[in-house]
């Protein structure tokens, strides 16, 4: 509360200036560990945590120790745990001890998802990058940021850092300062007037370095062509292609063999696309999905899947997190699942009947009927209970919004503990 008091009264600038002043004192405090580090950034708006770890995965694939400052979740070398801080980037002397922790487990490199609000507290002041992965850009964070304008400077102020850092010799070799840039999105065009080394990019539509092509999606399994390289994974959707498509790029430009790196065999990630089996008769996918875009990607990909009823529990989140996407939430999934659950997600400081409430319009809209194939359920748990009790034989059940997060973060900063993958387990277990 009393954080809360002196973030309204202080003026920004000086607000900055501490943010700024607490970045250099922690990495003074911790000697500068990424200096020591092959630094990897990966921003954008979706596909951040994903594309971190198959990076990692791709670089452990081929020898190399690595960690992973994540969403989701942390790795230092053979050591990963859960992210239970409900932040993208840790504070400013949490992220340089982590980094530091990697240095003296000997890991070579440090891939980090990096967030817009994560930039705009200057978290990213204290490291020094030497590779940023961008992966695309839409609205989000809007009501955080001011506008879309604000929102996007702020992403591109990570790339700023990146050509004003200076460069590292890493096992006596010179470490280029590297961009690489989804080519199908328009903000690629204003990335490249960043002064780096060298500038790649990736994609599917427009001519890249590293373009998927014969991408075939069916069958639940992703395949698709790089560079002459055939890459298939069990992962789904459109959206995955760009998140691999990303993570191998970025290895092939550290100058790893790429024919080498396609015969590596990808794992998942927690909370992404993670299916849940406990022997039912029917399918259940927990995913992060928190906004528009991802949602669309999400029910794209799940055509794939052959089910009866797509049943979808889902809410949104509070705290200044863009209402205006709550009812757009509501049609997206009135108009994709069969049956609605809308339930609390994270509602910070706000009512989360009045989240519920502006989700479930949109699914009025969309043509749901309340207590029929809309229902309204505050206590998550019991949302996903309620689905589990309404899925039959071959439906799917998704439920999205939280992924493998620790916490549902409610009024005066609470924060209950919650997993969405082990209430599904619980009430399956049961079923």
């Amino acid at each position: 509360m009393l954080r809360k008091i002196i973030k309204k009264f202080t003026p920004r600038p000086l607000l900055l200036f501490y943010h700024w002043f607490l970045a250099k004192l922690a990495t003074w405090y911790y000697f500068s560990p990424s200096e020591e580090l092959i630094v990897i950034g990966v921003t954008g708006t979706n596909g951040k945590t994903t594309t971190v770890n198959l990076i990692s995965q791709y670089l452990e694939c081929l020898g190399e120790k690595t960690g992973i400052a994540s969403t989701v979740n942390f790795k230092v070398d053979d050591k990963e745990w859960l992210n239970n801080k409900k932040m993208t980037m840790l504070g400013r002397f949490q992220t340089q001890k982590l980094l530091r922790q990697m240095v003296e487990s000997g890991c070579t490199y440090a891939v980090v998802e990096t967030s817009s609000q994560g930039i705009e507290q200057h978290r990213h002041s204290g490291i020094n990058y030497d590779l940023v992965v961008f992966t695309n850009l839409t609205p989000e964070h809007i009501e955080a940021h001011g506008s879309f304008e604000k929102y996007r400077d702020c992403k591109e102020r990570l790339f700023k850092h990146l050509s004003k850092s200076s460069c590292k010799n890493i096992k006596g070799k010179k470490i280029n300062k590297t961009i690489i840039s989804n080519a199908d999105d328009k903000e690629t065009a204003r990335l490249r007037e960043t002064e780096v080394d060298k500038f790649f990019t990736y994609g599917i539509d427009q001519e890249a370095d590293w373009q998927a092509r014969s991408i075939d999606m069916d069958g639940g399994d992703l395949y698709f062509v790089v560079n002459d390289q055939a890459i298939k994974t069990n992962f789904l959707g459109r959206f995955n292609v760009y998140n691999v498509l990303a993570a191998i790029s970025t290895v092939d430009a550290l100058g790893f063999d790429l024919s080498k790196a396609s015969q590596c065999l990808l794992r998942g990630v927690p909370g992404r696309q993670e299916w849940i089996e406990e022997g039912q008769n029917f399918k259940v996918m927990v995913d992060y999905a928190p906004e528009p875009e991802s949602l669309k990607n999400l029910y794209q990909a799940l055509g794939q899947i052959s089910k009866k009823k797509l049943i979808h529990v889902l809410g949104s989140c509070g705290g200044g997190r863009d209402k205006a996407r709550q009812p757009i939430m509501g049609k997206l999934a009135g108009q994709e699942a069969d049956i609605v659950i809308v339930t609390n997600e994270d509602p910070y400081d706000d009512d989360p009947m009045e989240i519920i409430n502006y989700v479930t319009k949109g699914a009025v809209e969309a043509g749901k009927q309340k207590n029929k194939n809309l229902f309204e359920i505050l206590d998550r748990q019991d949302g996903i209970k309620k689905a589990i009790e309404l899925a039959q034989a071959n439906d799917l059940v998704l439920i999205t919004g939280k992924g493998a997060e620790q916490f549902i973060c409610s009024q005066a900063g609470e924060m209950i503990p919650h997993d969405d993958r082990q209430v599904v387990r619980k009430y399956l277990q049961n079923k």
